[in-house]
């Protein structure tokens, strides 16, 4: 029987994933993300997630390989993981007041079988005081999220509204993954 396979150290998607199947095992993908020049930043998660799963399928051929990365998209660029603590401040005073687009991608591999997709969801920031930025990066929380921001944590506060899938902020859109791993035939359809 094939195993499962999360490429991802990310913590959220370790947790996400098991809302979908308890079975699965994790192993980090050690791929060079590096990428093609003029991709549209709406296509980089779903090509990082696709280098992910790659590298780690063709070690584990049999198995069902899940790889993933998200990205926050504001005014058509890309933002990461903030640097330093200037470099939140910069990202969380950008996204005061304005919507953005958060873009998760996924990629399936099992041997020659491939899918990818992507998930987008719109979140809407609240205006944000110079404290209240500076109080949330005190928390520690903007330093290992694209964006600068968790919504499942303190970051909630933050945001106004969304449209979309609230897991796919998270990191993983646990729904559509689901429904694509049936169709995939790693899980069964019930």
């Amino acid at each position: 029987m094939s195993r499962i396979i999360l490429a991802s150290q990310s913590p959220r998607r370790q947790e996400l994933i098991a809302h979908i199947t308890p079975e699965f095992t994790v192993i980090v993908s050690d791929a060079e993300e590096s990428l093609p020049e003029g991709l549209p930043p709406e296509d980089v998660p779903a090509y990082l997630a696709g280098i992910k799963a790659e590298t780690v399928a063709a070690d584990h051929p049999d198995d069902i390989v899940i790889g993933a990365d998200t990205v926050v998209i504001l005014d058509g660029c890309i933002l990461g993981k903030p640097r330093d603590k200037d470099d939140a401040v910069r990202m969380l005073s950008a996204l005061s007041g304005k919507a953005h687009t958060v873009v998760t991608g996924c990629a399936v591999y099992q041997g020659s079988r491939r899918i990818t997709f992507s998930e987008r969801t719109r979140v809407e920031f609240y205006p944000l005081s110079d404290r209240e930025i500076l109080e949330y990066i005190a928390t520690g929380e903007p330093f290992d999220k694209a964006g600068a921001y968790g919504i499942q944590g303190r970051g909630c506060v933050l945001v106004k509204r969304i449209e979309g899938d609230f897991f796919n902020v998270m990191g993983l859109p646990v729904a559509r993954l689901k429904r694509e791993l049936e169709r995939f035939g790693a899980l069964s359809a019930e």
